[in-house]
């Protein structure tokens, strides 16, 4: 990483973690007071212990209890600090964590479908998930570290000039050359492996999150044996970059050992002749050489804060470039238009996928009008699923004009147009929680009835009472306890609860036995009476039901109408009958 490039990450993420820069001060007062404790605490007992002996062997007094006193209060001092240092910094730690959450997916949540339609799901989870914790380093493991041995350095090296000029020298050059510079250098020579290291993480979390989401189809098709072989192959190649990462930053540390060690015998080659000289009393040689060792853990944790420097500020660029993309569709600056209905019309709309020469949608003239029933068909790759993403602002056509309510949809801000939408997606997300959570989030403040009622017309009525714990039973994680058709229908019940003057579904009844869809679409459509809905469907026993069936193919609009109509009037319309029963989307 360029330096400028690092300064400019750097910067950027301090001011993310400027809410909880109070906090972060007060971790920094208490871990330079813990560490100065430590360090009188040390040089004072080596000089109370060498000054006792002398003191006996001499058969003089001595007043023990000042020093007493002072070693008492450091060593309350040190455990007193050292458990408000850790309980503050991580406090700070977290409070940074929470915000740099909230912050990331209030930017990336805008960019969601058409922003990240080229990142692997897998990948893309496991970088941000990666890249966040990672940043938890920036202030508890490299600036706090940073700042204590700079701020502790310049006390311990003002007290010596006091003491002896010669001796601030020696362990001034020492502190920068054995606990800044040679650190700094090693640190610098490991971040190849560490970089390597990151890669490697990085392809085994996307490979394990890939295995997991398509168990079912790799047991199917035999396929978990190369999926096994792949993860060993990355695990070992891991193992081998973390041990070449971990000798480097053992390196590091081995080189602030020997440095003290080094102070300690410098000092005591340059104060023995004092002594022997009787120019310094002969305790202070205790206190001198446990001042030395003391000193220096001031400069031991940076061995660790300069390795963990370039990954953490990687993390950060990484971070940054994906939120700093520019927004697919964006957003007006004026007021959201008043609807005068709550209908869709497209004229000549023409849509291109980014990289993709063809266009997905074509000179499309269509009009949904308002309380009417729509059904979308076609194969696959007619061009359903980005309709539908117009249709909910996910895009913006690239020409030509898609109406809402009476206004272009590019005047439209996303909250609000979304506001008058309810959707049920074919692969529509629920969360980690109860029912009763999973419902609430499409209206808040629905009563215990209005919950039931939901339920019970997304005919999961009997479902609920077989429930453990009613709504208040758990889903799990992506919804695991749930069954395909239970997962649909819950997000149907959560759409139908959200009481939208548009529904908008896409395959409601995937997953569901025939005489269960029926039923439900039977009952979406007595619940959708007085609103707009669209429907993308291969169940062919609906199109009867629907205002006019919307035929797909490359694109373009072959036929639209209504049922009777088309089956009397479009030969393309009677093949596509005659085929299945089912329509693949």
């Amino acid at each position: 990483m360029g330096g400028k490039s690092g300064l400019k990450t750097l910067c950027r993420l301090l001011a993310l973690y400027r809410p909880s820069l109070g906090w972060q001060a007060l971790g920094l007062v208490l871990a330079l007071i813990t560490l100065l404790a430590n360090t009188v605490l040390m040089a004072t007992s080596g000089w109370f212990i060498a000054a006792m002996g002398l003191a006996g062997a001499a058969g003089v007094t001595l007043n023990y209890f000042t020093p007493a006193a002072i070693i008492r209060a450091c060593a309350i001092l040190r455990t007193g600090g050292r458990y408000g240092e850790r309980l503050v910094t991580h406090d700070a730690t977290l409070r940074v964590l929470s915000h740099l959450r909230v912050w990331c997916y209030r930017r990336l949540e805008p960019l969601a479908p058409a922003g990240l339609e080229g990142q692997r799901s897998g990948a893309l989870l496991g970088q941000l998930g990666r890249d966040i914790d990672t940043l938890d380093n920036l202030y508890l493991r490299i600036l706090l570290p940073l700042a204590v041995a700079v701020l502790a350095s310049l006390l311990f090296l003002a007290w010596l000039a006091w003491q002896s000029p010669l001796l601030a020298l020696v362990q001034g050059f020492l502190l920068l050359l054995g606990g800044f510079l040679l650190p700094a250098l090693l640190a610098s020579r490991s971040h190849h492996a560490g970089r390597s290291e990151i890669q490697l993480l990085s392809a085994l979390r996307s490979d394990a999150a890939d295995g997991l989401q398509g168990l079912g189809e790799l047991l199917l098709h035999g396929a978990t044996q190369q999926l096994h072989q792949r993860l060993e192959r990355h695990g070992r190649e891991l193992g081998r970059a973390q041990l070449a990462t971990s000798r480097w930053r053992n390196a590091g540390q081995a080189v602030v050992g020997l440095s003290a060690w080094l102070t300690l015998w410098l000092f005591m080659v340059l104060v023995l002749p004092e002594v022997a000289q009787g120019v310094r009393p002969p305790a202070e040689l205790s206190l001198l050489a446990l001042f030395a060792l003391a000193s220096f853990e001031a400069v031991t944790p940076l061995p660790l804060a300069f390795h963990a420097l370039a990954p953490t500020l990687e993390a950060g660029e990484r971070l940054f470039a994906l939120v700093d993309q520019p927004l697919p569709v964006p957003e007006p600056e004026g007021p959201a238009p008043r609807p005068s209905n709550h209908g869709y019309r497209f004229e000549r709309v023409w849509l291109h996928h980014p990289g993709s020469a063809a266009p997905t949608l074509r000179e499309l003239d269509l009009e949904i009008p308002p309380g009417s029933h729509t059904a979308i068909i076609g194969p696959s790759g007619a061009g359903k699923s980005t309709l539908l993403q117009l249709l909910v602002r996910f895009r913006l056509p690239d020409s030509g004009r898609l109406l809402f309510g009476g206004s272009d949809i590019r005047e439209w801000p996303g909250a609000a147009l979304r506001q008058r939408l309810a959707v049920v997606e074919q692969d529509d997300h629920l969360f980690i929680g109860t029912v009763r959570q999973n419902l609430l989030l499409a209206r808040p403040d629905a009563s215990e009835a209005q919950l039931r009622a939901a339920l019970e017309r997304a005919r999961l009525g009997t479902w609920l009472e077989q429930l453990p714990r009613g709504l208040d039973t758990e889903i799990g994680e992506a919804a695991v306890r749930l069954s395909g058709g239970e997962a649909k229908r819950l997000a149907i019940a959560r759409a139908l609860l959200r009481d939208a003057p548009v529904l908008i579904l896409d395959e409601p009844t995937e997953g569901l036995d025939r005489p269960t869809a029926r039923r439900l679409m039977e009952e979406l459509l007595e619940c959708c009476r007085n609103r707009t809905l669209v429907l993308v469907t291969h169940q062919l026993e609906l199109l009867p039901r629907m205002d006019q069936v919307v035929l797909l193919d490359q694109g373009q609009i072959l036929v639209r109408g209504p049922h009777g109509e088309l089956s009397q009037q479009s030969e393309a319309y009677r093949r596509l009958l005659a085929l299945s029963p089912l329509i693949g989307k």
